[in-house]
């Protein structure tokens, strides 16, 4: 179902798209509704995938309902076929780093992405990651001040950021979004919307929530 709607999406924006899929049945059913976009066959075999030229793919995605193919089908495509991206489609979050040391560029955990909306609800939970950018050690993150933050009320050239974090967006109830100066005044219920490397969020999050 995510690859049928994917490439549904995909073909309405005007892309190139193969699908590769097991099941006949399915098959016929995306042939009869999106055109010849899809071959039958699998998508971890080697002789399939250059079948259907995934030596000349900007882009191998994987979204099948199984980690193993999903992997296997990125690592074959990576290392057979020299593909320049790979996304794969995680069911079980704790494979997300499996994926990264075997060299899958972007995953995609559905089960991490509704966590990360609950957890937006939640004051117990300041911290949200919005975006990875794994090939530069970045992420973006969001933090929102309760009234206990240890930076409301102060300015933020008064907060001692971290190495190569920055914070380029600060969203107010009552000012509406700031691209913030140093002299910019933190308040209660502020978004922070900031930019730091993994091994400097915790820091980050002291000065911003002090805890």
């Amino acid at each position: 179902k995510v690859g049928y709607h994917l490439t549904k999406a995909l073909v309405a924006e005007g892309h190139e798209v193969l699908v590769v899929e097991r099941d006949r049945g399915k098959c016929e059913v995306i042939a009869e509704e999106l055109g010849s976009v899809v071959v039958q066959g699998d998508g971890c075999e080697v002789a399939t995938l250059a079948e259907v030229g995934a030596a000349r793919a900007d882009l191998v995605i994987a979204v099948t309902g199984d980690d193993e193919d999903n992997l296997v089908v990125c690592q074959v495509a990576k290392l057979r076929f020299s593909a320049p991206r790979t996304i794969a489609r995680i069911n079980d979050p704790r494979n997300e780093l499996i994926f990264r040391k075997l060299g899958i560029d972007e995953t995609v955990s559905s089960t991490k992405l509704i966590m990360e909306h609950i957890q937006s609800e939640l004051p117990s939970h300041p911290l949200i990651h919005l975006l990875d950018f794994r090939s530069y050690g970045l992420e973006i993150v969001e933090f929102k001040l309760s009234h206990d933050a240890a930076a409301v009320g102060k300015r933020l050239r008064d907060l001692q950021l971290p190495p190569s974090s920055i914070v380029p967006l600060v969203i107010s109830k009552t000012r509406g979004a700031i691209v913030p100066t140093g002299d910019t005044l933190l308040e209660e219920d502020d978004e922070i919307i900031a930019v730091t490397k993994a091994e400097t969020e915790e820091a980050l999050r002291a000065q911003l929530m002090g805890r």
